[in-house]
């Protein structure tokens, strides 16, 4: 399968809430790391977090454009919609766009991550400012504690600029 029929089929079982039909993409020890919900390993999890999905949502809608792909790693932009259940934004149209990355291994998906402006999403979904500070401080935390960040700032304080 071609990286943009993979795009098309992760898009298509997404709207489709075909829990089956996502995990199948991925290698069995595959992870979808997703922007709310963290890091899910393994097809049985992937497919209950996309049942999650369906508990605060609905009518979702994944577009994937500018598809870019090299031998194991590929990335689109993306345009992601969905009408929201949230008890402070239920019925309406939640929309924001984003970067997708995928490590590929033998035309499945090893590892799915992503990146979109968080505060975006919780702003339409009604979340009070209070509540959208509280949760972008835990995520920057997260982050800040990460392998990739942490190891950024230790070639920051040895003075060096980090390896291109």
């Amino acid at each position: 399968m071609t990286f943009d029929q993979l795009l098309e089929r992760f898009a298509t079982a997404v709207g489709a809430r075909d829990t089956a039909g996502l995990a199948a993409l991925f290698t069995t020890d595959g992870i979808y790391d997703d922007y709310f919900f963290g890091p899910h390993q393994g097809r049985e999890s992937i497919a209950a977090m996309l049942d999650r999905f369906y508990d605060g949502g609905e009518a979702f809608s994944w577009e994937f454009v500018e598809p870019a792909c090299s031998a194991d790693t590929g990335y689109a932009r993306y345009c992601f919609s969905y009408r929201s259940r949230e008890p402070d934004s239920k019925g309406e149209l939640v929309i924001f766009e984003g970067i997708s990355r995928f490590r590929l291994r033998d035309g499945l998906i090893a590892h799915y991550g992503e990146v979109f402006d968080r505060g975006v999403a919780f702003t339409q979904l009604g979340y009070a400012p209070a509540r959208i500070v509280k949760l972008l401080a835990r995520y920057a935390t997260d982050f800040r504690n990460s392998e990739s960040a942490q190891r950024h700032l230790a070639y920051r304080a040895r003075g060096i600029d980090a390896p291109a």
